[in-house]
């Protein structure tokens, strides 16, 4: 705390740098400070290691139930056509022409949602899945 963004970026690269020869051991809950600078993670709930991954490899511990897609047209179109696209579950604008579509399972929308947008003459200007951090694989592993 206190440090300015530049300082930051220097601790953190001195960090990576000694972990380069040596083993570094951050003990913290500020989950974004370790996907910065970590490489492994290992989280502990009451003692017991629940997970002990390279960073790559610990979003897998948790399953999404559905997978949120952030995805703006070039124009506005309607709600009730976007609720139809094979697949899509819930449906709501996040402003202007932004929409959120929400998918259960994990098989991957966005296909759907370009056909879509081609069908209805639409640009898709950003298509952003969002991803686990790592702030919800640990919420994940350590809830009671």
């Amino acid at each position: 705390t206190g440090l300015d963004p530049n300082q930051i970026v220097d601790i953190r690269n001195l960090i990576r740098d000694a972990g380069q020869e040596k083993t570094v051991m951050l003990s913290t809950h500020i989950m974004q400070e370790v996907e910065a600078i970590c490489g492994r993670v290992i989280i502990i709930d009451k003692g017991v290691i629940v997970a002990d991954e390279e960073k790559r490899d610990i979003y897998s511990k948790i399953s999404r139930a559905t997978q949120t897609i952030l995805v703006e047209f070039d124009r506005d179109t309607d709600e009730a056509l976007l609720r139809a696209i094979t697949g899509a579950g819930t449906v709501r604008k996040a402003k202007d022409r932004i929409w959120i579509i929400e998918a259960p399972g994990e098989a991957d929308i966005r296909p759907a949602i370009f056909s879509f947008a081609v069908s209805n003459n639409l640009t898709v200007l950003s298509l952003q899945k969002q991803e686990s951090n790592l702030e919800e694989v640990f919420r994940e592993l350590t809830k009671a």
